[in-house]
Parts: C-alpha cells; sequence; structure tokens
C-alpha cells in the first residue's frame, strides 16, 4: 500500500488522471461515430499485394480475445507495478484514438471481399468490427504505442512489439486489413507518440520520475 499511497493523496495526479479517463471516453465515443459514418459511406474494395496473394485465415479468436488478453495484461502492469503512469497512458491512447477517428472518417474504402466473418453477437461489439475502420489498424497501433510508452521497461516493451506484429499478421492472415493499414499503423503511431510527449510533458515526467518529484 506504500507504493501507491503517494498516488492516491496527491491531488494533481487524482485530477490528471481523471482526466485521461475523460478524454479516453471521448476518444471511444468519437471512434464508434467515426466507424457508423464510415460505414454508411464505405465504397468498394481495392486490391493489394500481399491480401492478393495470400490465402485467408480463419483468426477471428485472436483478433477478438487476443486484445483483450492483452489489454489486461498491460492493465494490472500499469496499476500494480507502474502507477505513475496511468495518467500519460491513458492520455496517450485517447489521442490515439482521437487521431485514429479522423482518419477513419477522411478515408471510406470497403473491406476486403473475403475478410473472415467475426462470430459475435454482441450490437455494440459489432459496430466496432465492422471492418470498415480500416485506416490505421488500432490491433497493430495500440500495442506499439504501448512499447513506446514503456520503452525503458525492456519486458513491457518487447511483449508489445511482439504483441504489435503478432496483432498486424492476424488482421492480415484474416483480410480483415489492407497492408497499407498495418504498415503506416508504426509510422502514425510513432508520430502520435511524441505528440503525446509534447502535450502532456508534466505527465510524462511524473511517468519517468514518480509522484515524489511533483509532492
Amino acid at each position: 500500500m506504500d507504493r501507491y499511497w503517494p498516488y492516491l493523496t496527491n491531488k494533481r495526479f487524482i485530477i490528471s488522471t481523471a482526466i485521461g479517463l475523460v478524454l479516453l471516453a471521448a476518444g471511444t465515443i468519437i471512434t464508434y461515430f467515426a466507424i457508423v459514418y464510415a460505414t454508411e459511406r464505405a465504397s468498394g474494395p481495392v486490391t493489394d499485394l500481399i491480401l492478393d496473394n495470400i490465402p485467408v485465415f480463419n483468426m477471428d479468436g485472436s483478433f477478438i480475445w487476443g486484445p483483450v488478453i492483452f489489454w489486461v495484461i498491460i492493465g494490472l502492469y500499469a496499476l500494480l507495478i507502474r502507477p505513475q503512469s496511468v495518467p500519460f497512458s491513458l492520455k496517450s491512447i485517447a489521442l490515439f484514438l482521437l487521431i485514429r477517428a479522423a482518419f477513419i472518417t477522411l478515408t471510406h474504402i470497403g473491406p476486403s471481399p473475403d475478410q473472415i466473418q467475426l462470430e459475435t453477437t454482441d450490437s455494440l461489439f459489432n459496430v466496432f468490427m465492422t471492418g470498415n475502420d480500416l485506416f490505421f489498424s488500432g490491433h497493430t497501433g495500440l500495442p506499439f504505442l504501448i512499447a513506446l510508452v514503456f520503452w525503458h521497461d525492456p519486458w513491457v516493451r518487447w511483449f508489445c512489439l511482439a504483441s504489435s506484429v503478432f496483432f498486424g499478421a492476424v488482421v492480415l492472415m484474416s483480410h480483415l486489413h489492407y497492408s497499407i493499414d498495418v504498415f503506416a499503423a508504426f509510422f502514425i503511431t510513432y508520430a502520435i507518440f511524441h505528440i503525446s510527449e509534447w502535450l502532456f510533458k508534466e505527465d510524462r515526467r511524473i511517468f519517468k520520475e514518480g509522484i515524489q518529484a511533483t509532492s
């Protein structure tokens, strides 16, 4: 408990965490409407160098439950081991979602005609899994973002990098994303991370130095 007490009693940390949660909720809601918008205006599919040359693999279990397992592991690590990372991580993820929502509304390419059909009965979940929120891949980009956020923690860094590559392979093998969605995600996410460092300098400093430096 002694590890968490400085964070639980620091007003600025609590407010910053609350702001991060609000931004995360806003990013999720805006992403929802961006996907609905893109789905309504989706055009036809396009050719793709990789998808046109590989068969379709049914990877729906990895596509759906893989991220769930990933975020449970990362969430527990952040809360239990690195509580000082929470505000910056939340705001970085929120920024990622907001920027990705903007890209989704700009790009309305239709999904690959032979993509797998995801087996889920949850209507809200189906909105986020339409296959029309193509550019750029969140499955690839978000683990890479966490790798950048926790770059100085070797275990987390390599776990997230491996997860990013794995999920990138999953969405390509399932034909749920075009190759440009996957490969562009690394470059755009790298830029998002540095924008986040610039916007949330104090949160990044707390992440690196701990709460004692600001008490």
